[in-house]
């Protein structure tokens, strides 16, 4: 188990780690998500080794890692661009760690077997570096990672370069290899999707401070604070009232229970239903097509929605919806 305790960097007046806690327990796959510069790489090279800290404590078992070279912390690291080796085919890449940590002939090629029909390039092992595909070293660089069996493994945005469609097609992959193998991981990524898709644990991190954990689930139905809320995609924010099973937006109602009294809530997209006897009436602002549905932006009165609807509509026109109250975040302020 890893524990990391009141992490602290500072670069110059920068403090990128700023007493952070984190727990990431045996066979955990924990994704630490948020916008560039929050601090998240700077942890993950802090628990490499790779970076000193200005206080904290980074334990493995209860054993303090502080005077432990990266080296000898027994971790596998995968960064974006691979560090794959050139003058090495796919069988010497996979079988790099290995050689280093004195394993033998012939069970050392057993291991790079087993890595690479893992990964599904079991018949790769004599191909040059530059005969692959992005994808194709993406799972070498796995493979690589994963053949000296690490008590955990660090993965920092390992599959950012590669385009969307495979980006989604190998994070299902690495998932299904981790539970397989039963990996204990950290993974790092700016990606929502990327990291609910990858990790049994999201930590959102803001300025240096981890600023809310839970399962992909409830970080979605609850983000708690007007940041995670964006960072999810919910920017439509508003001060809203709480009433007699009312909630007051200004510019429409919704039927919730709330304590009497101001509230900040997010409105998510699946919260706005759109229908032709809607209570409130707004314009339409934009309209895109994707993936078998029309996301819809919706002005109404000095703000913006955003909806989705298999019904295509003219921009400009007016649209009629409810706002479904279960489905309003209630966050604070930030």
């Amino acid at each position: 188990m890893l524990q990391c305790l009141r992490l602290s960097v500072r670069f110059a007046e920068t403090l990128a780690l700023d007493a952070v806690n984190l727990t990431v327990h045996d066979g955990e796959v924990v994704a630490v998500m948020g916008p560039s510069g929050c601090g998240k790489t700077t942890l993950l090279r802090a628990v490499a080794g790779l970076q000193g800290l200005d206080e904290g404590t980074i334990a493995w078992d209860g054993r303090n890692l502080r005077d432990t070279p990266p080296h000898a912390r027994g971790f596998g690291l995968m960064f974006q661009d691979y560090a794959l080796f050139p003058h090495l085919d796919v069988n010497g890449n996979v079988a790099f760690g290995l050689r280093m940590q004195g394993i033998p002939e012939p069970e050392r090629s057993t291991r790079v077997e087993e890595m690479l029909s893992l990964v599904g390039l079991g018949d790769y092992g004599d191909r040059a570096m530059h005969e692959l595909s992005g994808g194709e070293q993406q799972r070498v660089a796995l493979a690589r990672t994963l053949a000296p069996a690490p008590r955990l493994v660090l993965l920092d945005e390992p599959i950012g370069a590669l385009d969307r469609t495979l980006r989604e097609h190998l994070i299902s992959e690495m998932r299904a290899i981790f539970i397989r193998l039963g990996v204990t991981a950290l993974y790092v990524t700016h990606d929502r999707d990327e990291a609910f898709a990858i990790a049994d644990t999201v930590a959102v991190m803001d300025r240096g401070r981890i600023v809310r954990r839970g399962t992909p689930e409830e970080i979605w139905s609850d983000p708690r604070s007007g940041f995670v809320a964006r960072l999810l995609g919910f920017d439509a924010q508003f001060d809203a009232k709480a009433q007699d099973n009312w909630v007051d937006l200004g510019w429409g109602r919704a039927s919730r229970s709330l304590p009497p009294g101001k509230h900040r809530v997010a409105v998510p997209p699946h919260a706005v239903a759109i229908a032709g006897d809607g209570t409130i009436e707004g314009a339409v602002h934009g309209v895109t097509y994707r993936a078998g549905n029309y996301d819809i932006d919706i002005r109404v009165a000095d703000t913006m929605l955003q909806a989705s609807s298999r019904d295509r509509f003219a921009v400009d026109s007016p649209i009629r919806f409810d706002i479904i109250g279960s489905a309003l975040l209630v966050i604070d302020a930030d």
